[in-house]
């Protein structure tokens, strides 16, 4: 009876939830309503009870991870000082080509042959070769949360300034705004973009073609990352309420609310297995869940190295990759 009452919370809480959205723009809306009017952020780790899982390669703190399949590259944000490190998938023990960056970055993301490196410090997306060889910079005014390649285009979702941008061979083309209180990452699959505001706790979908913010729903009480799937989706973790979240993109509705609890923070999924990998900074631990289902079901559960905000996945292999925020290395995990 218990768990019948776990499966059925998610049609309940998207009826609610889609309530809240008929008008992003007004200053009532009841979306704008948040208990704590400041963004979540990972919960701090305690010391490793036991071994973390598989292989550990030294690395400073890490501060962003992404994983190419195609060019078999792994590519690792670090600081002091900032740079990515960019590891053969294939022989992640060989030693990495380092590219110094301006400052520290945010996200990271491939396309087009690029690493994209968001620092919003410094005002700028770091372009680097997927081979190596110096950064290029694409300058945004303002704090460049996060950017990604979406065809021809180049969003970038611009915190400060409340905006997803669209650039084209470098060159900014279009400012899309409204109802937003910070832009902290977004989302493309396909012909749908959605953003994730951490202020707002809250996802909204992004009409690039006409240059409008659409409709929002509440991403439970303190939405953090967020990532597509391959059924159409956009999977965000609720740090706060402890919680993984499903939002359908074509309409953006809520469809699933899978309780979490221990600190649930980073997100990464393999589309070739259809499982999402999420982190609990809580207890040093991964977590992987099959999302084909109407409900996530979890298949594996790793102990991590120390603070793992980072997490990300080799789709050809399966191997998951976690990064420790201080400075404990980058661990490799087979599952």
């Amino acid at each position: 009876m218990r768990r019948s009452a776990v499966v059925a919370m998610p049609v309940a809480c998207a009826l609610l939830v889609a309530g809240c959205s008929s008008d992003t723009g007004k200053g009532d809306d009841e979306l704008q309503i948040v208990n704590n009017p400041v963004a979540a952020t990972a919960a701090v780790s305690p010391a490793p009870a036991v071994t973390p899982a598989g292989t550990v390669l030294a690395s400073p703190a890490v501060t962003a991870m992404a994983a190419d399949a195609a060019s078999r590259t792994l590519a690792v944000a670090v600081d002091q000082p900032p740079a990515v490190l960019l590891y053969r998938l294939d022989e992640p023990s060989a030693q990495p080509v380092r590219v110094a960056v301006p400052g520290a970055v945010e996200q990271l993301s491939f396309g087009a042959g690029q690493v994209l490196a968001s620092i919003p410090g410094r005002g700028t997306v770091a372009n680097i070769p997927v081979g190596g060889g110096q950064a290029g910079e694409l300058g945004v005014p303002g704090q460049p949360a996060d950017a990604v390649a979406a065809g021809a285009d180049t969003l970038v979702a611009v915190r400060d300034r409340k905006a997803v941008e669209v650039y084209q061979g470098g060159k900014l083309v279009k400012t899309i705004t409204g109802g937003l209180y910070s832009a902290d990452e977004v989302v493309s699959s396909g012909d749908h973009t959605v953003v994730l505001d951490r202020l707002r706790t809250a996802v909204f979908t992004v009409d690039v073609p006409g240059g409008a913010i659409g409709e929002g729903l509440r991403a439970g009480d303190g939405a953090t990352n967020a990532v597509a799937d391959s059924y159409g989706r956009v999977l965000v973790t609720d740090t706060r309420a402890g919680a993984l979240l499903a939002f359908s993109m074509d309409p953006l509705l809520l469809r699933q609310m899978y309780p979490v609890p221990g600190g649930v923070y980073g997100i990464a999924y393999d589309a070739q297995r259809s499982m999402a990998w999420v982190t609990l900074t809580e207890r040093n631990e991964v977590v992987g869940f099959d999302v084909r289902g109407g409900e996530p079901v979890e298949k594996y559960r790793f102990p991590t190295v120390r603070q793992p905000n980072s997490v990300t996945v080799d789709a050809r292999t399966g191997k998951v990759y976690v990064g420790s925020a201080t400075g404990e290395g980058v661990q490799v995990i087979q599952p």
